[in-house]
């Protein structure tokens, strides 16, 4: 294929703004996919992604499409439109030399629409603008292409207009595709070994077949059974298979230059395929390419199988969902009250739910989850450092001289009525506004800095709610901050769940213990003993609530009589309770960590 006649590119999209629905046009015009087989959302193979609306795992596609005579083949990456995805969006957007802008016609610009842009600005991609859904009576074409004229300076009049539903200004968007995007652009080093460098931005893992590597090919080209390395990780394999979607994989004798296909791998081992990884020659390795980051789980959970005989289940589901998405951590721990379990670590609080779901969905497995957690980086007054990422390993002792916690960056876009309620919610999550600047269209734009457990605590949910929808919201991971923060723990009958341990804001321990203390209360079966409900920080009580016990009258049987023998069965029914409640342990089911995990 001649390199002058290839089109790589990716759509640029915040969630929900048609980005899937225009690549079905593309793919119905372009002949890829045959009426018959045509669905909606048709690179989204995921259940869970279909359910949602929502990208979740990239899929490339290879279309092929006549122009004036010349046969091109045009690229597709199709990425997640979520921040908790932003560096699978970054790799993505490394593998291609041109995007689509998609902005909805009836919402305009959103907050995460500008962190993708800034990444794609920065590699230099051609920048195409499109206004989607303008087939929708909400539609507010002119206004939304002057505010796209303004953020990328360019003639409102060249900004496309598309409609994914009826397909109108898609032919016309393949055109400005072919006309715009330049083709791929190969450096070919002054060498006479062979060699052969690609991108891998993207992977997923075949029981039969191992891992299969989506990669971008930079320079060179491979067949089949060529002996290949991954450069970052240093591991040798032997492609077993290469080729090309269309939008499903077809194998090809060799993938080049330009072009965007997979590699069958065969490896089947955790933790060896990664985004952003360099695929060489073994026998003549290349330079890894620039740009590789190891992302850093922000969100831990513990999980826990609600029966402990699927323990082994949930290691396994682990172990395999690992090989398709190297970005999440799991390590054994075990509670007492819970039994064995992971502790597990995850991009953000969407990447944690995906996962679980599919744990539930793709396993049968009814688990227990924690209460969401971060990093904290403490420093002992003996000098040593540590990290620690579980609430119940947080020393509570005086022995910590210095807290450091994650801050986050965030990019507000919300209608400028709301900007005085969102003032008070900041101020309620510790926010600390940076800067503020009129959007256009009645809509302001509030750049916040946030500690990280503050955005977990609802945030997302709270804004929402208070900005009736309208408010769009993208946020990255900054720099350490000194951190004002202590261990809450629950106590039930004297002793410390771990479970229902917490790090909270120490202006907020007090509303937060008696708050737990009061839920806990609330679904807490009654015992044959009395029992407290506790919350405890800072060496004291700070709530407490009593679980009354089931009364038996132990006296129903005895009619008339002396008194003394009712007196004598009380005094030994008060004496058996109170050494219940000396050797007593309360039972807590799994029911009732599952009412406390969740938000009410």
């Amino acid at each position: 294929m001649d390199l002058n006649n290839i089109r790589n590119f990716s759509i640029i999209a915040h969630i929900d703004h048609g980005k899937s629905t225009l690549a079905d046009r593309m793919l119905e015009l372009t002949s890829t996919v045959e009426a018959r087989k045509m669905k909606d959302q048709v690179l989204d193979t995921m259940d869970l992604e279909r359910e949602r609306g929502i990208t979740i795992k990239m899929q490339p596609v290879r279309m092929e499409y006549t122009l004036d005579g010349h046969s091109y083949v045009l690229n597709l990456i199709d990425t997640p439109g979520h921040i908790d995805f932003s560096y699978e969006v970054s790799r993505a957007l490394r593998a291609v030399e041109g995007s689509l802008l998609l902005v909805d016609s009836t919402q305009g610009v959103q907050a995460q629409t500008f962190t993708t842009l800034d990444m794609a600005r920065e590699l230099g991609l051609v920048i195409i603008p499109v206004l989607t859904k303008i087939d929708s009576p909400l539609a507010r074409v002119d206004d939304i292409a002057l505010e796209v004229s303004e953020l990328l300076d360019v003639d409102p009049d060249s900004i496309l207009k598309v409609s994914g539903k009826t397909g109108e200004g898609v032919p016309e968007l393949l055109k400005e595709i072919i006309k715009k995007i330049p083709p791929p652009k190969i450096s070919l080093p002054e060498i006479t070994t062979p060699h052969f460098r690609a991108l891998v931005f993207d992977f997923e893992y075949s029981s039969h077949k191992g891992v299969i590597v989506y990669v971008r090919v930079l320079e060179g080209s491979i067949k089949r059974h060529d002996s290949l390395l991954f450069k970052i990780a240093n591991e040798k394999f032997l492609a077993q298979e290469v080729g090309i979607f269309s939008p499903e994989a077809i194998p090809k004798d060799t993938i080049s230059a330009g072009e965007i296909g997979y590699i069958v791998t065969g490896i089947k081992k955790p933790g060896i395929a990664s985004v952003g990884d360099t695929i060489t020659l073994a026998k003549h390795p290349s330079e890894a390419l620039p740009g590789y980051m190891n992302p850093n789980p922000v969100v831990w959970v513990s999980m826990y199988p609600e029966s402990q005989d699927d323990f082994m289940l949930l290691k396994t589901a682990l172990g395999r969902l690992r090989l398709s998405d190297a970005s999440f951590s799991y390590e054994e721990e075990s509670s007492g009250l819970l039994g064995r379990g992971f502790r597990s670590g995850f991009l953000g609080m969407l990447h944690l739910e995906i996962i679980t779901e599919r744990l539930r969905r793709e396993f049968g497995l009814d688990l227990v989850v924690t209460t969401p957690s971060i990093t904290y980086k403490v420093e002992y007054k003996n000098g040593k450092k540590e990290n620690i990422y579980s609430p119940h390993m947080f020393p509570d002792d005086g022995s910590i001289v210095r807290i450091e916690e994650p801050w986050v960056v965030i990019k507000i876009i919300t209608p400028s009525e709301y900007i005085g309620s969102l003032m008070q919610l900041l101020f309620d999550h510790e926010g600390e506004v940076t800067d503020t600047e009129d959007f256009g269209d009645n809509r302001t734009t509030v750049t916040i800095s946030m500690p990280l457990r503050e955005l977990m605590r609802n945030f997302f949910d709270e804004l929402k709610s208070l900005t009736s929808g309208y408010a769009s919201i993208s946020y990255e991971i900054g720099d350490f901050k000194q951190a004002d923060v202590t261990k809450l723990d629950i106590l039930v009958a004297d002793e410390v769940i771990p479970a229902f341990s917490k790090i909270v804001s120490t202006r907020k321990v007090q509303e937060e213990a008696e708050k737990t203390v009061e839920k806990l209360h609330l679904h807490l079966p009654r015992q044959m003993f009395v029992a407290k409900v506790q919350g405890r920080a800072h060496g004291r009580i700070l709530a407490s609530k009593t679980i009354k016990a089931f009364k038996k009258d132990v006296t129903a049987k005895l009619y008339g009589g002396d008194i003394t023998r009712k007196m004598k069965l009380r005094e030994k029914q008060k004496k058996g309770k109170k050494k219940m409640k000396e050797r007593g342990k309360v039972n807590i089911p799994h029911s009732v960590f599952l009412k406390m995990m969740k938000n009410d």
